[in-house]
């Protein structure tokens, strides 16, 4: 008996398109995915079982074109195949549908509070992330979860806690690159954010700053404690002088001192 499988016969990762070629027109759109993506190579340097694209194509029909989204995060999925990594993301490959979608809006809106918000949707992606660093009234960060088959808000706050990923998202003030500005952070189950590597390394250095400071302060009251004990001994040793001239004294006038004990 013949076994025929329809999705051998649909076209690979290896032979569509990676992106739409669209090009960003803010740099914000690959920076903010990337530092996401970056964050989770730390904080999970050994799980092998994730996936965050950048800018690249969600392939759902072989006769459609692919959504790209900013970024992406699947898991469940091989986190790389071999060394030429993933050249786009093919549904009936990886046979798992991202649990959240990124979209970081620019001067010029692209759908993302409309069709792309359906599309994602109509995907059964469970979480929508919009980021728009543009706004100064409305909140710049939404995240939405996928209910009964329609985006529902998530309550207004920062961090958002993901239970079905494991962490949270939110926005914070922060280094990356080199760039000062508010960034997207993954957050603990504390609410504590994962940081750069930047900001690793500068807490670190505050570390050892503060530790040297503390011992410096500590060689410092040594040094403190020794002076009071040089100076208590010497004043023992004047008093005992004083006490050896007063004896003397006492003895030139015929007198025991020790008599007057």
């Amino acid at each position: 008996m013949l076994n025929y499988d329809p999705l051998a016969c649909l076209p690979s990762s290896e032979e569509l398109p990676d992106s739409d070629d669209t090009p960003v027109d803010n740099e914000l759109q690959d920076l903010i995915p990337g530092l996401l993506k970056a964050l989770l190579a730390i904080a999970w340097p050994e799980r092998m079982d994730w996936y965050f694209g950048v800018d690249m194509g969600i392939y759902y029909h072989p006769d459609l074109p692919a959504i790209v989204p900013d970024g992406f995060l699947s898991l469940g999925v091989e986190r790389f195949y071999d060394e030429n990594l993933r050249p786009s993301y093919v549904l009936w490959e990886e046979r798992r549908v991202p649990i959240l979608a990124l979209e970081v809006v620019s001067q010029k809106y692209r759908g993302e509070y409309s069709t792309k918000k359906a599309e994602y949707a109509k995907l059964g992606i469970l979480y929508y992330v919009i980021y728009n660093p543009n706004r100064r009234r409305k909140p710049r960060l939404e995240i939405y979860k996928l209910i009964n088959g329609g985006y529902t808000a998530l309550e207004d706050s920062n961090p958002i806690w993901l239970p079905e990923i494991g962490l949270g998202i939110g926005m914070e003030r922060g280094t990356y690159l080199g760039i000062p500005r508010q960034w997207l952070y993954w957050y603990n189950q504390q609410g504590e954010k994962l940081l750069t590597p930047e900001e690793n390394a500068k807490l670190a250095q505050q570390k050892t700053q503060q530790a040297e400071q503390k011992a410096q302060q500590a060689e410092q009251k040594a040094q403190q404690a020794e002076q009071k004990a040089q100076q208590a001994e010497q004043k023992a040793q004047q008093a005992q002088r004083r006490a050896e001239l007063l004896a003397e004294q006492l003895r030139s006038l015929g007198i025991d001192p020790d008599s007057l004990i």
